[in-house]
């Protein structure tokens, strides 16, 4: 019996180790119509994720697994990049950014000339700089991640304020400190608004300056650039000098060509970035899924009245002066974007709401028995807001033009909201934008197949940020996911109802962890902060 000791105390041992060995991967997703995000036609095979990245992508084997799940040959996709997200405020607020996570989006990206930080008074408990910011959002909870470029805007404000001048050399060198700062802390780049006051104060070698402070940081440029009209050609080649100047990769956010008489203008914009991408520059843009886009009344008041802030440009409006002449400027402005087609949608007043939110400013001025740049002037003083508004000020042809060109990603320059006050309401982009590219113009139109659609909505777009570990589904790369079946996709938002969530994602994964499951969110936050190359110097 003795020499049996040994020999059980061996196997038993075995037993234990074979009990206590972990499992290959956490999660096995096998049985999965693979589109792997760079555009190449989609194979059947399976995914493993352990520890938050992708370990294994290919044909079936046996892999040990906590958790595995049967795709029933679904699509298994990369997760979605929201290019201009507004997301920043609504996702402190309910992280669980279910309007863009049930399109599949699991990178929020911030910055068109605002970004989260640097805010506040430098000398003063309430400054908080643009790393903090980011991580304050990422510490109390958020199902995607988020990323940002930091704001043009914002660094301007932080040294000249808003005031209508060149900065001085003091200042300008003060400014290229913030952005040093802020690419450390894991800012993308550099993002300007440059049809906005106090963003278009701004000379462009202000902004070459800034971009060029980023590039040793691996920085961007990217742009709601000057003029998206009458002027849009010479705001195409500022980018483009900017991007050359500065020796750094640029986009343009949400082109577009505005206004019907510049809708022609759109075939020069694309030549010219053919022309400058064939030259060696990175350039790029990114567009929203609509013909329609939102702002405030801002985008028929001209800048030179919003000098000094807010309340310098309510009180400007009001002197006599001033106002002829912004009689005068709107009026040219209107002649050229009619007052029916723009619809007012955000008011700050609740009782002006009731009245005019869903009309149009030709609406609202019979209804006041004014002209409709008087009732522009006048709703804004009595909102004291700049009110929020739809501009249908674009073409259908050139929309489905832009959504077949190759260098194009999608935005929806749009909040993402998971719950929201009774009287709210926004444009339909804010629930629609992404699944709009599958369902309607690839699914439905055939303007681009589904892998150039998914592509362009994930590996593109990371590689224009310059991140190595996502975007793609690769080894080695962070499990951002999403599960669903393309024939049942659907765009439920409309201009009237836009408050309605998309269908047709099923599961969602962000960093490995499952946010989404048959369209419901699951109660987990897993979303990192994620930064740019300069960050890791």
């Amino acid at each position: 019996m003795k020499p049996l000791f040994p020999i059980l105390c061996l196997a038993l041992a075995l037993l234990f180790q074979s009990c206590s060995k972990k499992n290959e991967v956490n999660l096995l997703i096998h049985n999965a119509l693979i589109y792997d995000g760079t555009g190449a036609a989609p194979f059947l095979g399976q995914v493993g994720v352990r520890d938050g990245k992708i370990v294994y992508v290919g044909e079936e084997k046996p892999l040990s697994a906590d958790k595995t799940l049967d795709a029933e040959g679904k699509a298994l996709t990369p997760g979605f990049i929201n290019m201009l997200s507004w997301g920043y405020d609504n996702l402190l607020k309910d992280g669980r950014s279910l309007s863009d996570l049930k399109q599949g989006v699991t990178l929020e990206v911030f910055g068109e000339g605002s970004s989260p930080g640097p805010s506040g008074k430098k000398d003063s408990t309430n400054y908080e700089t643009f790393g903090e910011a980011m991580n304050k959002l990422v510490q109390q909870g958020v199902s995607p991640n988020v990323a940002s470029y930091l704001g043009a805007t914002t660094v301007r404000i932080q040294t000249v304020g808003y005031n209508n001048r060149p900065a001085t050399p003091e200042e300008l060198e003060a400014m290229k400190q913030l952005v040093i700062q802020s690419m450390e802390e894991g800012a993308l780049g550099i993002g300007s608004s440059l049809i906005y006051a106090p963003a278009d104060y701004a000379p462009t070698e202000e902004l070459v300056a800034l971009c060029a402070a980023s590039a040793p940081y691996g920085g961007r440029y990217i742009s709601h650039i000057r003029n998206e009209d009458q002027r849009l050609l010479e705001s195409v080649n500022e980018l483009i000098y900017i991007a050359k100047t500065a020796g750094i990769p640029a986009e343009i956010y949400h082109l577009k060509a505005s206004r019907p008489a510049n809708f022609h203008k759109l075939d020069q914009v694309i030549a010219k970035v053919d022309s400058a991408r064939a030259a060696g520059l990175a350039i790029t843009a990114d567009i929203y899924t609509y013909n329609a886009s939102s702002t405030g009344l801002t985008g028929v008041v001209p800048t030179w009245v919003q000098e000094g802030g807010h309340e310098a440009w309510m009180n400007r409006m009001r002197d006599p002066v001033a106002r002829k002449r912004l009689l005068k400027d709107l009026r040219d402005e209107l002649s050229q974007q009619p007052p029916k087609d723009i619809l007012m949608v955000g008011f700050k007043n609740d009782s002006l709401a009731q009245i005019y939110r869903g009309k149009t400013i030709a609406e609202a001025a019979v209804m006041r028995g004014q002209s409709p740049e008087e009732t522009v002037i006048d709703l804004i003083l009595e909102d004291d807001s700049r009110i929020q508004c739809i501009y249908f000020s674009m073409s259908e042809d050139n929309l489905r033009k832009k959504m077949q060109i190759p260098w194009v990603s999608f935005c929806s320059d749009a909040g993402s909201y998971s719950s929201w006050e009774p009287d709210f309401r926004t444009h339909p982009r804010a629930f629609g934008s992404f699944i709009r590219v599958l369902s309607e113009f690839s699914i439905k139109e055939g303007l681009l197949t589904l892998e150039s659609a998914i592509h362009r909505l994930s590996g593109l777009p990371a590689a224009n940020l310059g991140l190595t570990d996502r975007g793609l589904i690769k080894e080695g790369y962070w499990a951002d996911l999403v599960l669903f079946d393309p024939k049942a996709l659907k765009d439920k938002a409309t201009f009237d109802n836009p408050l309605q969530f998309a269908e047709g994602i099923d599961q969602v994964w962000v960093n490995g962890a499952q946010v989404l499951l048959h369209g419901e969110h699951t109660g987990a936050f897993p979303g990192q902060f994620v930064k740019g190359n300069g960050s890791k110097k």
